[in-house]
């Protein structure tokens, strides 16, 4: 089980319980984190952080020295990107984008779109012409690019390489190119090519996936003779929630795309981390309120549940976590405890399917004691269903 820092750790412990179950951020350790990674990677690869993953201001703010940009997907991230690191450079992504969105993007002055249809590229032209026509607005447009099965299978989740909503077709390609390059658009810049395929991959996985997308988008340059200034790779990279210690090897990811950089000198290489760099901060607090035997198995209801923290049930695995011991019990009758086996940790909700970790080795666990799920620093709270049942929402604390 994933251990929090003292900090961490004393901070959960000194909380009333009134004032659980709460999300505990650690800051000090995400700027570190965040430095590491982006020491491991070349100066000529660009770092925009997908503010999707967690766009708590306090943890935007923390990455901002350590990042060249952000990429937001919605007008929502947007405008509350906008406002927590305003004047860093935002990417605007995301399928289904509307007219009004893409207004509020070009009067906020961003520099790139992540076009990802013709359709697209239609509205977005004729915005950037009645806004601005003397200043071309610059696109990457997003492909659906064919992969091969044995490129995917350790992924988690696949946006591409296969039938989805996510980008151009492929066969569009030399239209959209068309467009982009025969003056029929002529206040859209082609800047050059995105491909976000995958999710969950290894270091290695997710550099074969990016000499894959920088070959495809060179190639598609080449036929069209013109020279492309960016090719985006997208994020994905894996975080391990069954050993939580093990982190992303970001140095091996990091001498790759030296490598292709080498490659391509006029290129510059953009990649978009979200869950690999703000997972590991963040800690989901709070307590035991009961313990109970149910048909020869034990288990332990916390405060709160998969309405807070959804991760565990949208991934479909047990969120690691740790057991804060805590001596004092205020009442007359006994202490509920677990034994020497196992115990399922669940939530306040009324299904089955509020899961936190199954089958924990928590020998001993007792009504009261505190419980601190640890890599619920992305895709937790901001994707969780806050509203079912109505109960309180969580507390938020950020620390260092």
């Amino acid at each position: 089980m994933n251990v929090p820092s003292r900090a961490v750790r004393e901070h959960i412990l000194d909380l009333p319980s009134d004032a659980l179950p709460a999300y505990v951020y650690d800051l000090a350790a995400l700027r570190e984190h965040a430095a590491a990674a982006r020491d491991a990677l070349p100066e000529c690869v660009e770092l925009y952080y997908a503010a999707k993953a967690n766009p708590e201001p306090e943890l935007l703010g923390a990455l901002s020295p350590y990042v060249d940009g952000f990429e937001v997907s919605s007008g929502g991230e947007l405008a509350h990107v906008g406002r927590a690191v305003p004047g860093r450079p935002l990417a605007f992504g995301g399928p289904g984008k509307t007219p009004a969105e893409i207004a509020a993007a070009l009067d906020l002055g961003v520099e790139r779109f992540h076009v990802e249809s013709l359709h697209e590229l239609h509205v977005l032209a004729d915005l950037a012409a009645r806004r601005d026509p003397d200043t071309p607005v610059g696109v990457l447009l997003r492909f659906n690019l064919p992969l091969s099965a044995a490129s995917l299978e350790g992924s988690s989740l696949a946006m591409g390489g296969r039938p989805t909503p996510f980008g151009l077709d492929p066969a569009d390609a030399d239209a959209a190119f068309a467009l982009l390059t025969g003056g029929t658009l002529p206040h859209l810049r082609l800047l050059g090519v995105h491909a976000h395929l995958a999710s969950g991959l290894e270091a290695e996985e997710e550099l074969g996936v990016a000499e894959s997308v920088v070959h495809w988008a060179t190639g598609l340059a080449a036929r069209h003779r013109v020279r492309l200034t960016e090719v985006n790779v997208g994020g994905g990279m894996h975080v391990d929630y069954t050993t939580p210690d093990r982190r992303y090897d970001w140095s091996t990811y990091g001498k790759g795309l030296a490598r292709l950089a080498e490659d391509h000198p006029d290129l510059t290489l953009r990649i978009e981390p979200g869950r690999a760099l703000t997972a590991y901060c963040g800690w989901y607090a709070t307590e035991v309120l009961d313990v109970k035997r149910s048909h020869g198995e034990e288990f332990a209801v916390v405060r709160g549940g998969t309405h807070h923290l959804r991760t565990p049930a949208t991934k479909g695995h047990d969120q690691p976590c740790s057991v804060l011991p805590v001596d004092a019990w205020p009442h007359p009758w006994p202490r509920p405890a677990a034994g020497t086996g196992p115990v399922t940790l669940t939530g306040q909700l009324c299904t089955p399917k509020d899961l936190l970790a199954r089958q924990v080795p928590a020998p001993g666990l007792r009504a009261g004691d505190r419980v601190a799920f640890a890599l619920a620093g992305a895709y937790a709270w901001n994707i969780s269903h806050h509203d079912f049942l109505m109960h309180p929402r969580p507390g938020f604390h950020f620390l260092g």
